[in-house]
């Protein structure tokens, strides 16, 4: 008896000694290399936080790094820092923040961690008050030419026969407004080569104030389609869903956005994508190389793969892979001058159109 009451008392001497061990040091296993912290929604979103995630596996499983990804307990500065806490914490070496949401957050964490990596995608890092930019030494910031795949997505909107265009953005930040005036400019670039008299391609133009799918949405975009609109690019995150939904009723036709979005509904004729894997992957790839760009914003577009049409999925009935090629070699070699000006309350009338008429709806 005196045998077994010895052993229990070793055990349990020995036993806060062991778990103090266990809680005091990381295992390897715990930790990962590459982290992403997603933006609003999921890793599966079929958006953003999907695309720039399938590119950091894709570089990942290829090398056989660690990686995990953190989503935030809601959209903040302060859930946001804390995501990328925990991912510094968990062993981060690079962290992929996607959406412009992240840029205040990235602006603090920069500085707070200057030994881990940043790539924010969408975005530069500035204060929460706008007042400073600055993008540090460990942060490379990732923006893409929006305007040349808006470019594309209406160019082969109107040369396979669409005559009637909608373009339903969420709120009226730089990257969707350069996605809607890209948008009218690639119709009216159509438009001219097929000779159509003036006002034969009309665009119906409106921000929804948002990025979620709501029954007011679902609502216009009905209308729209009841009116005889025969497409409408559907450009704001969830909206891109009330457009879906409206379109599935009247039977017309939606181009998504960011990445392909054919797999959301039948209705998806095309996507004016973002090359979002794509960046991500270049860029964790550059790190891996040891020539990381920090302190630099990198700007993709069709020169760099940067943007572009799904034609594999699209669902055309006469814009073929030729035509495509054709047009994306002009926006790529610059033939097809880019627009630069955005008017200040996001409206597009800063597009020279002569053969478009686009009427903004309130």
């Amino acid at each position: 008896m005196k045998k077994v009451i010895l052993i229990l008392l070793t055990a349990l001497i020995l036993l806060p000694t062991a778990c103090s061990k266990g809680s005091g040091q990381r295992r390897a296993a715990d930790t990962f290399d590459l982290a992403l912290v997603t933006d609003l929604g999921t890793i599966d979103d079929k958006s953003f936080n999907q695309g720039s995630w399938d590119g950091l596996v894709q570089y990942a499983k290829e090398r056989s790094i660690s990686h995990k990804y953190y989503q935030p307990a809601e959209q903040s500065n302060n859930a946001y820092l804390t995501a990328i806490d925990l991912a510094v914490r968990g062993g981060a070496k690079i962290i992929v923040t996607p959406g412009y949401l992240f840029e205040a957050p990235i602006y603090i964490a920069q500085d707070r961690y200057p030994d881990v990596h940043f790539i924010l995608i969408d975005g530069v890092p500035h204060s929460e008050d706008y007042s400073t930019f600055r993008t540090g030494a460990n942060v490379v910031g990732v923006l893409y030419a929006e305007d040349q795949a808006g470019f594309l997505a209406g160019y082969a909107a109107v040369k396979d026969g669409n005559r009637r265009l909608g373009f339903m953005g969420g709120m009226a930040v730089p990257a969707v407004v350069r996605f809607g005036y890209g948008f009218i400019q690639g119709a009216e670039y159509a438009a001219v080569e097929l000779g159509l008299a003036a006002g034969a391609v009309t665009v119906n133009y409106h921000y929804t104030g948002g990025f979620a799918a709501t029954p007011e949405v679902q609502t216009m975009a009905a209308s729209w389609y009841n009116s005889g609109v025969d497409v409408i690019f559907g450009c704001g995150g969830a909206v891109g869903n009330s457009v879906m939904a409206a379109a599935e009723q009247a039977g017309r036709k939606v181009i998504g956005v960011d990445v392909d979005q054919s797999g959301e509904s039948s209705t998806v004729i095309t996507s004016a994508m973002k090359g979002l894997a794509h960046s991500v992957y270049t860029c964790i790839k550059n790190y891996y190389s040891g020539i990381f760009p920090g302190g630099k914003t990198l700007v993709f577009d069709a020169a760099n793969d940067g943007v572009g049409l799904p034609m594999q999925t699209s669902k055309f009935q006469s814009f073929r892979m030729p035509d495509y090629i054709n047009i994306y070699n002009k926006l790529a070699n610059g033939d097809i001058p880019r627009m630069e000006e955005i008017a200040s309350d996001g409206s597009p009338r800063v597009v020279p159109v002569r053969v478009t008429r686009v009427t903004e709806v309130r």
